[in-house]
């Protein structure tokens, strides 16, 4: 046991020690390692909060827009009933404008299709059966919409609709692959250079038919549906709409179709 002297002598000698350890100077190497530690910490702190004030702002514009896009759709139907109504007091008939979309959907597989329709199915990206894509509205589509009639279903999608298949089923292609539509961030990646930064952006511009709805369109990956809840029914799915089958153009009717397959 060491006695009370040489105990007082062993703690001066460590105190001594650690004077002397403190004046040692660092290694340059571990200095410049903690103020680059420090320093990206700062940035990654100043870069975290200018993300976030950016992300902040992008959301605030987004619901501006999204409030503007809901103003337009409550106009639009509100124009539409005061003209039916107008012209229901003029004891005269309102025609509403021509539909500028349809939605595809293809019922028939790949057995027993001649070339010709076989490759207008691949044009307009119907590759497999209950496949589903918006088309806009032109003289050429609709020849080629009846080149293949007896393959597809078609019809003029709701808003409703579009924004049910875009949330439930909407994939956008993002270097060449299937990306689902859970972030705003991907329409962005994909879409940002056309003003579309949002889902709601998105659904607008398929639904008014934009200026880019054909990047838009392009975007989106075929919508793969599943089999009308209930099956075809007691229709003959190889006969025409209008006599009691399945395929060609069921117009306003396609949003009952596209229910039951969503």
């Amino acid at each position: 046991m060491l006695s009370a002297f040489s105990s007082a002598q062993y703690l001066k000698t460590l105190n001594d020690l650690f004077k002397i350890s403190s004046f040692i100077p660092k290694p340059e190497s571990q200095i410049k390692k903690s103020k680059a530690v420090a320093k990206s910490v700062e940035e990654v702190a100043a870069e975290r909060k200018a993300r976030k004030a950016a992300n902040k702002e992008k959301r605030a514009a987004i619901f501006k827009r999204t409030e503007a896009y809901t103003k337009e759709y409550q106009d639009a139907e509100r124009a539409l009933i005061v003209a039916k109504r107008e012209a229901k007091a003029n004891k005269s008939y309102y025609i509403e404008a021509e539909p500028k979309l349809v939605f595809v959907v293809r019922i028939k597989g790949i057995m027993k299709i001649p070339p010709k329709p076989r490759k207008v199915l691949q044009l307009l990206r119907l590759l497999q059966i209950n496949a589903g894509v918006f088309v806009k509205v032109t003289k050429a589509t609709t020849e080629l919409l009846k080149l293949v009639e007896p393959y597809i279903a078609y019809g003029y999608p709701s808003l409703s609709t579009i924004r049910q298949l875009v949330y439930k089923r909407g994939y956008g292609k993002i270097n060449k692959q299937r990306i689902p539509l859970s972030d705003n961030a991907v329409i962005e990646q994909g879409l940002g250079k056309y003003g579309i930064v949002s889902v709601e952006d998105l659904i607008h511009e398929i639904y008014t038919v934009g200026p880019n709805f054909k990047q838009a369109n392009n975007f989106l990956f075929p919508f793969k549906l599943s089999n009308p809840n209930g099956g075809w029914g007691t229709r003959r799915k190889f006969q025409h709409f209008i006599q009691g089958g399945s395929f060609g153009n069921r117009a306003d009717y396609i949003n009952k179709l596209v229910k039951s397959m969503n």
